[in-house]
This record gives structure tokens, C-alpha cells and sequence, in this order.
């Protein structure tokens, strides 16, 4: 599949879920990372106006989750993916009205695990929050 429809893809895997209530894209796809956005808004923000952490997380925990979905997972129809672990640090706040940008990029894959480096940054590419995410690959139920 190419990449254009892999991105057309992860955009619809989203549709009716947290990931659509927060407002995530998918914009950038290679063969071992991909690239989402989201805004700084009032679903996303503190009381004090700047990106809230757990939405920070939670675009982290999406972009991994979906890059393992899309470039690990070797059997769909058969076995998914679910996330793990999250670990994130958060260094500079973003506004309200601002994006962000998150990259996973894959670190290792097992057989069954996978570890994910994902960085976040704002619009002049400022590192906002760092982490990692780790997948694993279970059989459908």
C-alpha cells in the first residue's frame, strides 16, 4: 500500500473516537515513522489556556499506536495492535490557537513488542514533550 493511501487510512481509523474529538490528523507517512497534528484548543488545553499533558500523552499514545497498526502489524485481519506503556516528559507549553506535531518513530520490533520514539513539537519545531511508547501484538479474540 502506498503511502497516500496508508495516511487515508490512519485518518479514518480514527473517525467517532478520542482521536477525532481531539482533533488528530495524520499528515506524514514513512517506513518506520509518522507524523500527526493536533490543535492547542479548548478540548485540549489546561484552565490556564496552554496544552494540557494528558493531551499531549494522548496524541503520543495515537501517533505510536497507529504507526504500529499501519508499518508492524504483519496480520490485521488476524491480530491488533494495543498500547502498553506511555512515558512522557513535557518541557515548553504551546499556547492556545497553536498545532503540534507529534513523530513515532520505531525503535525496535519484535515479534510481539515494538518501542516507539515519539517527539512533539510546536509549529517552529521546538520540542514541547518526548517519550516512549511501547505496542504490543495480540491475537483477534
Amino acid at each position: 500500500m502506498n503511502n497516500h493511501l496508508l495516511l487515508e487510512k490512519a485518518n479514518a481509523m480514527g473517525q467517532s473516537t478520542l482521536i477525532d474529538f481531539l482533533e488528530i490528523r495524520f499528515i506524514e507517512i514513512g517506513e518506520d515513522y509518522i507524523i500527526s497534528q493536533m490543535p492547542v484548543n479548548e478540548k485540549t488545553c489546561q484552565p490556564n489556556r496552554i496544552l494540557h499533558g494528558g493531551a499531549s500523552a494522548a496524541l503520543a499514545e495515537t501517533t505510536g499506536s497507529i504507526a504500529a497498526m499501519l508499518l508492524a502489524n504483519p496480520d490485521p485481519e488476524n491480530y491488533l495492535v494495543l498500547g502498553i506503556d506511555i512515558m512522557m516528559n513535557h518541557v515548553r507549553g504551546v499556547e492556545l490557537g497553536k498545532q503540534v506535531f507529534a513523530k513515532a518513530t520505531l525503535l525496535h520490533k519484535g515479534k510481539t513488542l515494538q518501542h516507539w520514539d515519539v517527539k512533539i513539537t510546536d509549529e517552529e519545531g521546538k520540542l514541547v514533550s518526548y517519550g516512549k511508547h511501547t505496542t504490543i501484538i495480540t491475537k483477534k479474540r
